[in-house]
């Protein structure tokens, strides 16, 4: 297996492969290009983003490119199957806590202050409207999106997809967010790395699983201060404001890397009242959580890729 690493979308992200070297080093190059150029277009950590185009038009209609299209219909979709839990639409209540900048940004200098006015009304997600023969997306005028996670989600799948035209066996890991396909040499599956979020450094279990995707959200990486109070960047859209969950992470295995981020966030915002009726609504997702005590939960047939001790929600 051969390895590219870099900084993008305020991750480290892996490129990992197996063929020809002289292949791979061009599909190296062509997914690390794919991932630079829709980074610069589905951020909205910049005024020349196309996203930030996007958020600037509300209440007109707004021509997209075929990628944000599709992330914004997606982004759509997966709200009704998350019965609202995953929101796009959250981008004024993140601001408010404190995320106005990257997280690169923010471990660099640090947070603004609160502002002292609470963000506004955001518009209902269902008037958002799409134009499929023109690509075109209206929003109201009050409603702005971030599309960080399942963009990160989005990107890694296409660019997975891409770096495999030229590899027997790769994978995209987008700080977390990872889309794998074939299987390594001499292997029947992939191993992955539970990690402990108490600990970056500490493994909880190995995952054994089939090529597709793995997408862990978690409460206790993107995290700051912000007036004397402990904020993250999981927003719950019930109360715009971080959420009060009883779980640290949430890791989802799902044919999917859109699929898999978008209900890694759900489920985590859900925590262990609501999370199986959530994940109910999907039968193609095995989710497997971490509480506070180290502890892992989960669906059923998540006992199937681990041999550790596991308890059922």
């Amino acid at each position: 297996m051969e390895y590219v690493e870099f900084r993008a979308m305020n991750s480290d992200i892996l490129l990992a492969a197996e063929g020809a070297t002289d292949q791979l080093a061009e599909g190296f190059r062509a997914a690390r290009a794919f991932v630079d150029a829709n980074e610069a277009r589905l951020t909205r950590f910049s005024e020349g983003s196309e996203l930030a185009a996007l958020n600037r038009s509300g209440g007109t209609w707004f021509r997209a490119s075929e990628e944000l299209y599709d992330v914004v219909r997606q982004a759509r979709a997966y709200s009704d199957q998350t019965n609202g839990l995953f929101d796009p639409s959250i981008l004024n209540a993140l601001e408010f806590a404190g995320y106005d900048k990257s997280m690169d940004e923010i471990r660099a200098h640090g947070v603004s202050s609160r502002r002292r006015t609470a963000p506004r009304a955001r518009a209902d997600l269902s008037a958002m409207q799409f134009d499929d023969a023109a690509r075109a997306i209206w929003l109201p005028p009050a409603m702005r999106l971030d599309l960080g996670g399942i963009a990160k989600g989005w990107i890694a799948e296409r660019a997975a997809r891409l770096l495999s035209k030229y590899a027997d066996a790769c994978v995209v890991d987008a700080g977390g967010d990872m889309f794998m396909l074939g299987l390594p040499a001499g292997e029947c599956a992939w191993r992955i790395a539970l990690e402990d979020p108490r600990d970056e450094k500490a493994t909880l279990a190995v995952l054994c699983i089939a090529p597709g995707a793995v997408a862990t959200s978690s409460i206790t990486k993107r995290r700051w201060q912000q007036d004397g109070y402990a904020r993250h960047h999981l927003i719950d859209p019930r109360r715009g404001e971080p959420a009060e969950t009883d779980w640290l992470s949430v890791t989802v295995i799902a044919p999917h890397a859109t699929t898999a981020e978008v209900f890694a966030k759900s489920l985590l915002i859900a925590g262990s009242r609501e999370a199986e009726r959530i994940a109910a609504r999907r039968n193609d997702i095995v989710f497997i959580a971490v509480d506070g005590g180290g502890r892992l939960w989960g669906s059923r047939d998540a006992k199937e890729l681990m041999d550790v001790g596991f308890a059922y929600v």
